[in-house]
């Protein structure tokens, strides 16, 4: 589908004015939201000088093309195009800090936050009164649109484990739609986890010291085009960035994901051992069966739980298993060597078997990361 170049005198370019307020959308697969979405913004911020920062996950329908030819013409329309990454997240940090403007709000690019609101969550900043702005679907003169119930439940739910997490009163911790002073978002940038696709959590509990925030109500829109986000995906994001941002601090959440799929390979090598053994192979054989088996259930779980954000693909999906099965192997004969060591000590066997289990798991997690799973 071919989309032409705006012309409406609405978009007009903007660069001759000192940079105010930045916009960053992220997309995947929004083309027929792109021209329309420019068109609003360039109502609603007129007299000021504005960009807007689409950043596309490589989108498959031309978004970033799109983008791309309208900003030959209009320069303050601009593009990040990612390949190879994907999560709403880490695209939002991306086009925050792809842009020098001093305020920064963000919206999605399914036209389903009310552009309307933009101007008031800007000069809640601008006044002074507050560190980031937030739209919210829950306050007086707010709303989610036509929800179903069992939607509206869930955002419910979402949203009061949001403000646990935090310790917090923002009615809205699961919007999308925001601004934020451009130091408010360099203090909290060091701590931010940029998991899965609720920005706005992280960055309030991310800040070293508490934001001042101030809540602007809008109306949620039904979506016009485009696909929602949305899904099981989005939804363990969410829990993880919960987890990072409560227990994170004591233990790393990715460690637990990786004891979480050891523990059912402990499970697959039981199965796996009862069933060579029951075939009439010796113990020797089915225990190497076993292990083997296992540890490839390991890693094919841990690249797609533990490490999703660092995923190996194609071929090297051969290489990473191979160094998985070279780090396991190393962390067997450490959990049999320290098991061996404490119980020496005239430790009880449990105590012994314990510790082993839990060198052996360090190691292997420490080394998959530094090496399987490299960033």
């Amino acid at each position: 589908m071919r989309h032409d170049t705006l012309a409406s005198p609405a978009i007009l370019d903007t660069s001759s004015l000192p940079l105010e307020v930045a916009v960053v959308v992220p997309t995947l697969n929004e083309a027929a939201n792109v021209e329309r979405l420019i068109e609003r913004l360039s109502l609603v911020l007129a007299g000021r000088g504005w960009e807007v920062i689409f950043v596309d996950d490589d989108s498959a329908d031309g978004t970033s093309d799109l983008v791309r030819r309208i900003g030959r013409t209009s320069r303050h329309v601009r593009i990040v195009q990612r390949v190879g990454r994907r999560g709403l997240s880490s695209a939002v940090v991306e086009g925050m800090l792809a842009t020098a403007a001093p305020i920064i709000a963000v919206m999605d690019g399914d036209l389903q936050h009310s552009e309307e609101a933009l101007p008031n969550l800007i000069a809640a900043i601008e006044g002074g009164d507050a560190d980031i702005a937030v739209g919210t679907r829950y306050m007086a003169g707010g709303g989610i649109g036509d929800w179903d119930e069992g939607r509206a439940r869930m955002s419910r739910f979402a949203t009061r484990a949001g403000q646990l997490a935090l310790g917090t009163h923002v009615s809205d911790p699961m919007s999308g739609f925001f601004a934020i002073r451009r130091e408010a978002f360099e203090r909290a940038l060091p701590r931010l986890s940029a998991i899965g696709f609720k920005i706005l959590l992280d960055l309030l509990a991310s800040s070293p010291e508490p934001m001042k925030v101030a809540e602007i109500p809008y109306r949620f829109r039904t979506r016009e085009a485009g696909e929602s986000k949305l899904g099981a995906r989005a939804i363990a994001d969410y829990a993880e960035l919960i987890a990072d941002k409560t227990i994170g601090r004591f233990v790393p959440v990715r460690l637990i994901k990786f004891l979480m799929v050891g523990g059912l390979g402990v499970f697959v090598h039981l199965a796996v051992l009862r069933s060579v053994l029951g075939a009439g192979s010796g113990f020797v054989a089915a225990q190497t069966a076993a292990v083997m088996t296992a540890i490839a259930f390991n890693f094919f779980l841990n690249n797609s739980f533990t490490y999703a954000d660092r995923k190996l693909r194609g071929g090297a999906i051969v290489a990473g298993l191979a160094s998985f099965y070279a780090i396991s192997a190393i962390g067997a004969l450490a959990n049999i060597g320290i098991g061996t060591w404490v119980a020496g000590q005239q430790e009880r066997w449990w105590v012994a078997g314990v510790a082993g289990v839990l060198v052996g798991a360090i190691w292997n997690f420490a080394m998959s990361a530094a090496l399987t799973w490299r960033k």
